[in-house]
Parts: structure tokens; C-alpha cells; sequence
């Protein structure tokens, strides 16, 4: 399974540990990513996604999930976050 969040494709970044000397060894950022279910209010359904900690917080700043994915751009979002939200918009053109 790829460290990448799937709703702020926010993935794993490399730097340096660096001694007191200087010394530079590679190293791997890794994301805090957390498996949730969330509720889609518009499918009246869960969700299950492995999202990043920030990505969490965003999406309750923004008012659920359904909310979150309406302002998303579809290149950050992985192919099943893509699939959520196509559903959520022909629900919402249906209504």
C-alpha cells in the first residue's frame, strides 16, 4: 500500500539526518497517515479511507467529507477518492 493520503495526496519526502559533525545520512519523512471511516452525509453511507492526520482536521474545518471533496482538485485525490466524489455530485444533480 503506497504512503500517500488519499484525499491530499500528501506522500513521503526525503531529507538528512545530520550529525553534530556534519555528516549527512539519507532519510524518509513518512506522512502520519490514519485508516477512518467517515460518513458521507449525501450517500448515506461510510467510508473507509487512509488519510493523512492534517487531512482529517481539514475535513472537519470544512464541514464532512462531502464538503471537503466538492472544493478538492481531482489530480491530489486518489482513483477511489475520485470515485466518492463523482458519486456525491450525481447525487447532488439528481436532488
Amino acid at each position: 500500500m503506497a504512503r500517500r493520503c488519499e484525499l491530499t495526496g500528501k506522500g513521503v519526502q526525503t531529507g538528512h539526518n545530520v550529525s553534530h559533525a556534519n555528516n549527512k545520512t539519507k532519510r524518509r519523512f513518512l506522512p502520519n497517515l490514519v485508516n477512518v471511516t467517515l460518513i458521507s452525509d449525501s450517500l448515506g453511507r461510510n467510508v473507509k479511507l487512509r488519510i493523512s492526520a492534517n487531512a482529517l482536521r481539514s475535513v472537519e474545518h470544512r464541514g464532512g467529507l462531502d464538503a471537503f471533496l466538492a472544493k478538492a482538485d481531482d489530480r491530489e485525490l486518489s482513483p477511489r477518492a475520485q470515485l466518492i466524489k463523482r458519486e456525491i455530485a450525481q447525487k447532488a444533480a439528481q436532488a
